[in-house]
């Protein structure tokens, strides 16, 4: 991906307000119980629950074929920020999920006003199918991960963050197609190199994990997991490929440690958080205790209401 560091600038100062200048703050009690000072990048507090509106936001301000439909794949909360954005912007968005996606999503996306459509067992073969049809049709496929306006948008969280008084030695990034985890680390290398960024993917589906180790991209033949929204079996080439020049290192977390994460932040912090979104704090969980702090990116908060019900 050409990820452009004057394009994260500007996009910071140009995304719809809803979705930017999120709270961020140390969360003392949730630092004491796992060791260690944990500063919260909160993305769920907007119309959509989740990061994705930034890179929406930025891509429908930028894409010039505003009579071109534009087709994409969804786990959920991507579908919600291109639907929410991309009609406003006068564009037609059609989203194809997953028979198996989160019905919540799945209601938000079609609110937003997009015309959704469902295919296959999982987001990977949803993907293929939007891929299809955007060839069929002549529509633009925006792919997650390739797109770079995307994780541009997504790369704004970074600039707030180093605002913070608080000066984190590390950013833990759940990383699903990969946008999040490489707008982050494209601004955080190039203005405050020392910071660690760390990408964090479910046992269940650790694509992206082995792909960053390797090199190359590694498929999986299923993703196994509670967190819909890192579910990817099939890894996007670009995003790997600049996730090896920037982030530092890759962790895999298992779903007991989500839960307990999503627990965590519900007691110390009182916010709901899908299991995407406590991957972060999950990985703290699981390194060495440390004086220095870390920030954990709660990216999304559309958790299904059984999941919710069981956990809190």
């Amino acid at each position: 991906m050409d990820i452009s560091i004057e394009r994260i600038a500007a996009a910071a100062a140009a995304i719809d307000p809803v979705f930017n200048a999120t709270p961020q703050f140390l969360c003392d009690g949730l630092g004491a119980e796992i060791g260690r000072p944990v500063l919260l990048k909160v993305e769920t507090l907007n119309p959509i629950r989740s990061f994705k509106g930034r890179g929406a936001s930025w891509f429908a301000q930028s894409f010039a074929e505003k009579s071109r439909p534009v087709i994409c794949a969804s786990a959920g909360n991507f579908g919600q920020g291109v639907a929410y954005c991309g009609t406003r912007a006068g564009l037609r968005v059609r989203v194809v999920a997953a028979t198996t996606a989160n019905p919540l999503k799945l209601d938000a996306m079609k609110r937003f006003g997009a015309e959704l459509v469902l295919h296959g067992h999982d987001f990977d073969a949803a993907k293929l199918h939007a891929q299809a049809l955007a060839e069929q049709s002549g529509g633009y496929f925006l792919e997650d991960g390739r797109e770079p306006a995307i994780a541009e948008g997504a790369g704004t969280i970074a600039v707030e963050l180093l605002r913070s008084e608080t000066r984190p030695q590390a950013i833990y990034v759940p990383v699903g197609n990969g946008s999040l985890v490489c707008g982050i680390a494209a601004w955080i290398k190039a203005q405050a190199p020392e910071i660690r960024v760390i990408g964090v993917c479910p046992e269940g589906a650790p694509s992206m994990t082995l792909s960053w180790r390797e090199g190359r991209v590694v498929t999986t033949e299923r993703a196994d997991t509670i967190a819909d929204g890192l579910a990817v079996r099939l890894p996007v080439a670009g995003a790997v490929a600049f996730m090896r020049g920037h982030v530092d290192d890759v962790v895999l977390v298992s779903e007991a440690r989500m839960k307990e994460a999503m627990r965590l932040l519900f007691r110390h912090a009182g916010i709901a958080i899908e299991p995407s979104g406590a991957a972060g704090l999950a990985a703290i969980m699981d390194a060495p205790r440390a004086d220095a702090p870390a920030a954990a990116i709660l990216c999304g908060g559309n958790v299904r209401a059984d999941l919710l019900k069981e956990l809190v």
